[in-house]
């Protein structure tokens, strides 16, 4: 049961969470951690891990029928927990990231950004799988998704109230538009299993959406290299970001050959790369 249960979580896409949540209060602190905001953002790194948690097991009971074929072998295809354990699993998930959020709100000096950005990531994961089931609007469940993503860095700075500081917003918006190109490669990597989506591929073709994805690409370039134009870094400091630029900037190749899978994964690792030199200028400045 153990077992079914951490995979239906998707480990790797929860790590995410764990990273971002504390580079976000890292870049709102400046660095300057004590040892309340430390204990914030560990409730708050918990919140996130369990929210991203019970978002994955919702879409692996909604992709039933979808990973009955594409992926046989996950938990509730494979028959190794029924949909009723599941659902439990992710309204379990979903109670434990309600409680992490809320125990900390009585030791916040602003807690309504908090909130207000728990409340909106919920309903955007509600209506992804259900409701208005934005999953099968194509870009704008891409969108949706993505969001949700740039939001774990707002959250992380809200834990320690300072979810408007510049650099968590260049950060947040990094964040998303990687994640929102990388989100559209994923649909050109599924396209003949996302039967009854109306994903941006089916729409436009799949070269056109590739093209697409990679304006995003050019997007979260140009957000890293604003931050050192009109955000709190030198302009010769983007060097820090060079890597990630690197990565991000080369992804035309796989990308325009049709190497989904490597282009998608790549695009994480830049994003994390450039999300972690923010970080790094952070505790030099």
């Amino acid at each position: 049961m153990w077992r079914e249960v951490v995979e239906l979580s998707r480990p790797k896409n929860v790590v995410l969470a764990a990273i971002t949540v504390p580079l976000g209060a890292h870049l709102a602190l400046g660095g300057d951690w004590s040892f309340q905001s430390l204990g914030l953002v560990a409730l708050q790194t918990t919140s996130a891990i369990c929210f991203m948690a019970a978002g994955n097991t919702f879409n692996d009971i909604a992709d039933l029928d979808i990973d009955k074929v594409a992926k046989p072998h996950r938990p509730i295809p494979s028959e190794r927990i029924s949909i009723g354990s599941a659902k439990k699993v992710a309204y379990a998930f979903t109670l434990l990231s309600a409680l992490c959020m809320a125990s900390a709100i009585p030791f916040t000096d602003q807690p309504y950004p908090l909130v207000a950005i728990w409340s909106l990531a919920a309903m955007l994961m509600y209506t992804y799988d259900a409701g208005l089931q934005t999953k099968k609007l194509g870009l704008i469940g891409n969108i949706a998704i993505s969001l949700m993503v740039g939001a774990v860095i707002l959250y992380g700075a809200s834990a320690v109230s300072l979810a408007n500081t510049p650099i968590v917003m260049f950060a947040a918006g990094v964040a998303f538009f990687a994640n929102l190109a990388r989100e559209i490669i994923k649909d050109c990597e599924d396209m003949e299993s996302d039967e009854g989506r109306n994903t941006l591929p089916m729409r436009i073709g799949l070269m056109n959406a590739r093209a697409t994805a990679y304006v995003f690409i050019l997007a979260s370039m140009i957000t890293l290299g604003m931050a050192h134009l009109y955000g709190p870094f030198e302009y010769h400091q983007i060097v820090f970001h060079a890597p990630a630029i690197f990565i991000l900037f080369s992804l035309n190749g796989p990308l325009f050959r049709g190497e989904d899978y490597k282009a998608q994964q790549n695009v994480r690792i830049g994003m994390l790369l450039g999300l972690l030199a923010f970080a790094v200028q952070v505790s030099i400045l």
